[in-house]
């Protein structure tokens, strides 16, 4: 009798005892430089913060649009559209989801002090918003906006009532982070981890994982390393030399993508650019990189195939334009660039420079792969081209991303991701001429040619496809021409989790949690 009794309780006990919580750890190669998603529109703070807050459209796996928590829109007249919103979604702190809180969150994006990349031109073309009912949003937009939706729509949604008078900090410290997303905020320590809980009540699909952790590890044979002994349970930014020998390893599963980021370098057109000096090290009277014979000499001494072929190890495809051969607005009529040292000194003789001048070369040392060895490869090659490269410096992007908008580099790298596969809205923040914070947000390099301008403007407010691609090929082989910035490559990423893991890349760059799920 009495072993009965114990048998029955031990069975008890095992079976009444609650199942162990599934947990995530996530090495991460980029850290967030803020839990305010409305502080910068950077795809490293996204990758963090849409796991808390959501926005009213996404991206799917293909780059096209997909309703999130607006549910269908329609446009009645150029002008004029009408959003729809999810009902019966719920913040984290258990407040309804209504109209209030998209108008706020509009009304709040442009608005965020120091912010180093902002929404301000994802809601420039808000005119006027009219709550028709809890769930209903009439816009009127300033001007004809095609891709209206695609703009205001990648603004994240905060609970107003939460939010209201709330700084950054606030949304740091986790009193302001309350969102709609799949996971709530538990704690963030910049620079370490921020972990997660699953949202239960979730309007959408549950996500596999109840607890998560991002821990970020910006070197990336800590972050290996962390993968190989079982402290991380998947680790994204592979550098593709650990990619070759793990996809040999039974123990390890590796997925990739092909990914619409372009990376760049940009040349400081601005009057006052620092660090351009004559051969004696002493600054210039004038910008040699306003001329576009210099730009396009400077173009013609980078070898694109050397880089995504070597550095790369095939990681990367040489870009010529914006958006690559994928996407929206790509024009196949421009050829690739081909590296030409002769033809590249004659254009420096052309604008007055036989002898080259003084440059100093910047760029980030973490921010995607092989970004620094990017950026001392680019000083070789501008060496043999002709100019004097006085430095080559690799800073760590928390820190960089600041200073390049403070016009503090001439010649840096940077980079543009373009979830949504067309070209239209990057052109917009990155070549257009910058204006009152509404347009050109992200043209940190000081270019200014009324043509692109015209030509994206045209583009900006035709509802015709056909029409509206031709205005943006035009601007691309306008800014072909003018060497306005300097492409370089678009990325492939490398995802690698361990054997019990199954993570679905996409395009996208995003490691969000929900992607990945137990291997059956």
């Amino acid at each position: 009798m009495k072993l009965s009794r114990y048998i029955l309780a031990l069975a008890c006990a095992i079976i009444c005892a609650p199942a162990p919580a599934q947990t995530l750890v996530i090495g991460a190669a980029n850290d967030a430089t803020s839990m305010d998603p409305q502080f910068t529109r950077a795809a490293s703070n996204q990758n963090f913060v849409n796991h808390i807050y959501e926005r009213l459209i996404e991206p799917g796996k293909d780059g096209k649009t997909t309703p999130y928590l607006a549910e269908r829109w329609q446009n009645l007249d150029p002008k004029t559209w009408m959003v729809y919103l999810r009902k019966g979604v719920k913040f984290h702190n258990g407040s309804p989801f209504t109209a209030d809180d998209v108008v706020f969150s509009i009304e709040r994006a442009p608005k965020v002090p120091n912010s180093p990349a902002s929404f301000a031109a994802a809601v420039a073309e808000v005119d006027k918003m009219e709550i028709v009912d809890s769930h209903t949003i009439k816009f009127t937009t300033k001007t004809p906006s095609p891709r209206f939706i695609e703009d205001v729509g990648y603004v994240h949604i905060l609970d107003k009532e939460t939010s209201q008078g709330m700084a950054t900090a606030d949304f740091n410290s986790g009193k302001a982070a309350i969102g709609t997303g799949p996971y709530k905020f538990v704690s963030w320590t910049p620079g370490d981890k921020l972990e997660l809980v699953r949202n239960e009540d979730y309007w959408g699909p549950k996500p596999a994982y109840q607890r998560v952790t991002l821990r970020f590890i910006g070197n990336n044979a800590a972050r290996l390393a962390a993968l190989r002994s079982g402290q991380v349970d998947l680790i994204d930014q592979v550098p593709v030399l650990d990619v070759k020998s793990l996809e040999k390893d039974p123990n390890f599963r590796v997925t990739s993508a092909a990914t619409y980021r372009i990376i760049y370098l940009a040349l400081n057109q601005n009057a006052d650019a620092p660090l351009l000096t004559d051969l004696n090290g002493k600054p210039l009277p004038k910008n040699p990189l306003q001329d576009k014979r210099v730009r396009q000499a400077m173009s013609l001494m980078i070898d694109r195939q050397a880089i995504t072929d070597r550095l790369l190890q095939g990681a990367g495809q040489p870009a010529n334009q914006f958006v690559n051969d994928q996407s929206f607005g790509f024009d196949p009529k421009l050829p690739a660039i081909k590296p030409d040292v002769k033809r590249a000194k004659q254009l420096l003789a052309e604008a007055g420079y036989p002898n080259g001048f003084g440059i100093t070369v910047h760029g980030s040392n973490d921010r995607y792969p092989q970004d620094g060895e990017l950026v001392q490869a680019l000083g070789q090659m501008f060496s043999r081209g002709g100019l004097k490269v006085n430095g080559v410096v690799a800073l760590p992007y928390t820190v960089y991303a600041k200073e390049a908008v403070d016009n503090k580099y001439a010649a840096f790298t940077f980079s543009y991701g373009n979830a949504t596969a067309e070209s239209l809205r990057g052109l917009l923040a990155t070549l257009h001429t910058r204006l009152k914070g509404d347009v050109g947000t992200l043209n940190r390099f000081g270019y200014s040619n009324p043509k692109v301008d015209e030509a994206i403007d045209g583009a900006a407010s035709e509802f015709n496809a056909q029409k509206q691609e031709q205005y943006l090929q035009e601007a691309a082989a306008l800014v072909y021409d003018d060497a306005a910035f300097l492409p370089l490559y678009f990325q492939r990423l490398y995802w690698i989790s361990k054997k019990g893991v199954d993570f679905d890349a996409w395009s996208d760059e995003r490691s969000f949690a929900w992607r990945a799920k137990p291997a059956k």
